[in-house]
């Protein structure tokens, strides 16, 4: 039988009722054997996330403040679920053991991992006393490394050896080299799912949110975008960078790399087809359909002209190595015969500007040098674009028909993305202009 794991986001577990639905998804599915949850997210607007509470108790007792009442809140909260689901799971033993754990490891000048890390470590009890399949612990299976670096070859080889036959294994955490709690970033069960999946050789990893899939846009710009059916790796990378949200950045990667498939379904409708996420190696099924619109405003560009750069041996690395000693991370280098550009996002240039536009005057003697602020990236992203004649016509020509003005133009080597500079006052309209040349 083919094998599938499944994440579930905080949305999808934030209540008994939710939590009932998840575990109807799984018994649904026979091959649905290994289940990654979230922490409970936020039941309605004004709730807060368990994660979020529970970072206040560790800073609570970092000070030495009490924090029973936040405690208390947490607590309820998970009292609750258990009662409702009438599992009769004795949660008051782990909820008083967590507590007093959070106070010795803050006193103790730990960080919050392991307080963070107990929203996901309790919903997985539950949710493998639901589903009468073995809870494994996250510290157990994923390691980090002496530097903190995700430790991938154990990670595997510890997923393989110790999840047997079903298992529930909380997300976001792992352990580090010496034992202690060590989390990902905000989001990162998805990680974990994706680490799973590849651990027990999965056919699919099924992320399971509160959205049926991808959109080809923001649904805050454009109103009721189209969903997308299948997307690559390659292509989620590129909207994934540019600000879309639904499928945490790094999480591709493990499912990636072992060639597994992954699907993003909604929980409360688990018969939609959702978006399914695919290879590279995967034939194009449309052509010059696009793939999805993703951006990001608040970038800035620092403009240099030199006549002659081109014959000068080493220009582009001594420019570079003033924005690498400055601390900066760059976005796009477009460039010109005479003219390079470096693309950076504004904040990176807080308190550095006047210092980086000096260093690169002694170090590159520009004939100009500017630096301009108060600009969006939208890239414009599918696999079929390399293979279909007039693609950029199109996104420029709807651009000029809006009345936007294109301040910057990159494209990747791979062809699948056009990227284009805006004034940020020109995003939402340049977004829906290019989203309407298409469909």
């Amino acid at each position: 039988m083919a094998i599938k794991a499944c994440k579930f986001g905080g949305s999808s577990l934030a209540d008994a009722e939710q939590i009932r639905r998840a575990a109807a998804i799984v018994a649904d599915d026979p091959a649905r054997r290994y289940v990654v949850p979230s922490a409970p997210g936020k039941r309605f607007d004004e709730d807060a996330k368990v994660t979020d509470l529970l970072a206040l108790c560790h800073a609570h007792a970092a000070q030495r403040i009490p924090f029973d009442d936040v405690w208390e809140r947490i607590a309820e909260r998970f009292r609750g679920i258990v009662d409702e689901l009438g599992s009769g799971f004795a949660i008051g033993e782990h909820l008083a053991a967590i507590q007093a754990e959070i106070a010795r490891r803050a006193e103790a000048g730990e960080s919050e991992a392991y307080a963070v890390s107990r929203g996901e470590y309790l919903n997985g009890l539950i949710l493998a006393e639901l589903l009468g399949v073995p809870f494994v612990d996250a510290a157990e299976v994923i390691r980090f490394d002496e530097h903190d670096r995700l430790d991938s070859a154990t990670t595997h080889a510890l997923l393989a050896r110790n999840l047997g036959e079903a298992a529930v294994v909380p997300g976001f955490y792992g352990a580090r080299a010496d034992g202690g709690i060590r989390t990902f970033s905000r989001g990162g069960s998805d990680v974990s799912g994706a680490l799973v999946a590849r651990g027990v050789s999965a056919a699919e990893y099924e992320n399971w949110t509160d959205v049926s899939g991808l959109l080809m846009t923001d649904p805050r710009v454009v109103e009721s975008p189209r969903a997308i059916d299948v997307i690559t790796y390659q292509e989620l990378r590129e909207l994934a960078y540019m600000g879309a949200t639904v499928l945490h950045d790094e999480a591709i990667f493990p499912v990636r790399e072992a060639g597994i498939p992954a699907v993003i379904k909604n929980t409360n409708d688990p018969a939609d087809a959702g978006t399914r996420i695919v290879s590279e190696a995967d034939p194009v099924t449309h052509r010059g359909m696009i793939s999805g619109i993703a951006g990001r405003k608040d970038f800035a560009v620092i403009a240099i002209e030199k006549a002659l750069m081109n014959q000068q041996v080493g220009f582009g690395r001594r420019v570079l190595s003033v924005i690498e000693d400055n601390g900066i991370s760059y976005e796009h280098t477009p460039s010109s015969i005479d003219t390079m550009s470096v693309v950076v996002a504004a904040s990176e240039l807080d308190g550095k500007r006047d210092r980086v536009v000096e260093e690169l005057t002694v170090e590159c003697e520009p004939d100009k040098i500017e630096v301009f602020g108060d600009m969006a990236l939208i890239a414009t992203v599918g696999r079929g674009m390399a293979h279909t004649p007039g693609m950029a016509s199109r996104v420029f020509g709807a651009l000029a028909d809006a009345g936007v003005n294109v301040r910057m133009i990159d494209q990747g080597s791979s062809e699948i993305n056009i990227i284009i500079g805006v004034e940020n006052s020109d995003y939402e309209r340049a977004v829906r202009a290019i989203y309407h040349a298409f469909l």
